[in-house]
């Protein structure tokens, strides 16, 4: 279902807002607003006379990837450094069409859950070790205060005991508390993947971004255009994934067939 932010995020008009009409418009606060620009995220307001800044659509599409990101579990600070790479000058219809392939090629979120929760998601009670392995693995991480917008940094009676949780691992991570391999042989395999599958996604956003990105970037604004980029990503994201999934199966077994030969 698509928001009002998302509906005035996706267009490129010179409308222009308050901080109190920009933080209605984003459904935020405008305590966040100014959060989030102390912090860099949001660039600076046009001041206009009486000292009143006004902020353009580009604001409000940032608001809107922000949320997309920290949607995806995404910490305050991983957020800066994700934008701090985007080009500059993106406009408000380029930072849309990032925040739709955001939205249709990232995983499962992480979310912030206290010690009974992940418990009960787990399925099993975890001991102090199966938490530290669990951590090392990149599942869980304790949920740092800082990380959230001032709203909710409020104390919480269990501050001290609440872990963001990567839901899409998780129930891998359970499994391999079982599984009778050393903890380094896990992380090591993990740091292989982590640096191959890094590499090939490399090759293809720059695929992405040339062939597929640039077309658009050369259009006019519209916002069917970054409709019609979101469905295009929600479709090649399953293929890709299936492609990548499907390569590195035959790989494998090419591997373990040359290995059982030599052995």
């Amino acid at each position: 279902m698509t928001t009002d932010m998302e509906r005035s995020a996706d267009t490129d008009d010179d409308s222009t807002f308050t901080v109190d009409e920009l933080a209605a418009r984003a459904g935020v606060t405008v305590r966040t607003i100014r959060f989030y620009s102390t912090k860099g995220l949001l660039p600076p307001p046009v001041i206009g006379p009486r000292r009143v800044g006004h902020y353009g659509q580009e604001h409000l599409s940032r608001l809107a990837l922000i949320e997309e990101l920290q949607h995806q579990g995404m910490t305050l600070a991983a957020i800066e450094r994700y934008l701090e790479q985007l080009p500059p000058g993106l406009s408000a219809h380029d930072l849309a069409i990032h925040r739709a392939v955001v939205a249709s090629w990232a995983p499962e979120g992480a979310e912030d859950m206290s010690r009974a929760e992940l418990e009960r998601r787990a399925g099993r009670a975890l001991s102090g070790a199966d938490l530290d392995r669990l951590a090392a693995m990149g599942v869980i991480a304790y949920a740092e205060p800082e990380d959230r917008a001032p709203e909710t940094q409020d104390h919480h009676p269990e501050a001290d005991d609440r872990y963001r949780v990567d839901t899409g691992l998780l129930r891998l991570g359970v499994q391999l508390l079982g599984v009778p391999i050393a903890h380094e042989t896990i992380l090591a395999a993990r740091t292989v993947l982590m640096e191959h599958t890094r590499s090939a996604a490399h090759e293809l956003s720059r695929l992405f971004r040339d062939e597929v990105w640039g077309p658009y970037r050369e259009r006019e604004s519209d916002p069917a255009h970054v409709a019609a980029m979101r469905s295009l990503s929600a479709h090649m994201q399953p293929l890709v994934v299936q492609a990548l999934v499907t390569a590195f199966q035959r790989s494998l077994k090419e591997e373990l067939r040359v290995w059982l030969k030599d052995s």
